[in-house]
């Protein structure tokens, strides 16, 4: 019986092993927009990349070390990229998108100057993504809820989002021009239905808010649903060889 109880543990640990390599891992790098958010404490804060995993199928595994407040600058700063750069294989893929705690220049820990800092920073993360024989995905930072008294919707990204596509083009990576995606997803929403996009709750709605909560930033669980739908027709353009593992 011990024998067999061995080799049926044997048999079950090989099938994972194989089963792990054979799976295409998938890891995303970012800020608050694409982070996980806690489920517990009555929390309607959810981002982008903790709702992506949901449309795909067995055989694709995602990774997510989005944080909040990061930057490129604080992220590689606290050692999250070599966690990321440590277990990344060859034929893996990553996707990084940062750019709003970039902008933030009273920040000295996270700002990062668009045109030299941010884009330098870009091209590291491109550069050794492939040095593993991995492949690197770009994507601009999601617009705001940034509209001005005249209900017309202002960009508050200007050169981030501008530097993102910059990189992508002259480096040959994958892009998902997520900012321009939203954009035209406010201006459809409009000045009102957009706050259901983001965090827009009355005293009481939720304990976490008890005192309610206006914040444009941070996406609602229909908002970052929405945010993944375009993620993933990005997917479709850029990634064709992903489609197979979406869900039909």
């Amino acid at each position: 019986m011990k024998i067999l109880g061995s080799s049926i543990f044997l048999f079950l640990w090989l099938w994972m092993s194989i089963h792990q390599e054979k799976d295409v891992a998938f890891y995303m790098v970012g800020d608050s927009t694409m982070a996980d958010k806690p489920y517990a404490g009555s929390n309607p804060e959810k981002g982008w990349g903790q709702v992506f995993p949901l449309y795909f199928k067995e055989g694709i595994r995602f990774e997510n070390h989005a944080m909040n407040g990061r930057s490129t600058k604080s992220f590689r700063a606290e050692g999250r990229w070599d966690v990321v750069m440590e277990r990344l294989k060859a034929g893996d893929y990553v996707i990084i998108e940062f750019g709003h705690n970039d902008q933030k220049i009273n920040s000295e820990d996270r700002y990062a100057f668009a045109d030299s800092t941010y884009r330098d920073n870009l091209i590291r993360f491109v550069e050794e993504v492939r040095s593993k024989k991995a492949n690197p995905v770009l994507a601009t930072p999601i617009s705001r809820r940034s509209f001005d008294e005249n209900g017309v919707l202002t960009d508050t990204h200007g050169r981030y989002s501008e530097v993102v596509r910059e990189v992508a083009d002259e480096l040959d990576v994958p892009l998902f021009d997520l900012h321009s995606k939203t954009v035209d997803l406010l201006e459809q929403f409009g000045v009102e239905k957009s706050k259901e996009l983001f965090l827009h709750y009355k005293p009481g709605d939720y304990e976490r808010f008890p005192k309610g909560v206006e914040d444009n930033t941070h996406l609602s669980p229909t908002g970052a649903f929405k945010v993944a739908d375009l993620a993933v027709e990005e997917l479709k353009r850029e990634l064709p060889e992903l489609v197979a593992y979406l869900k039909h």
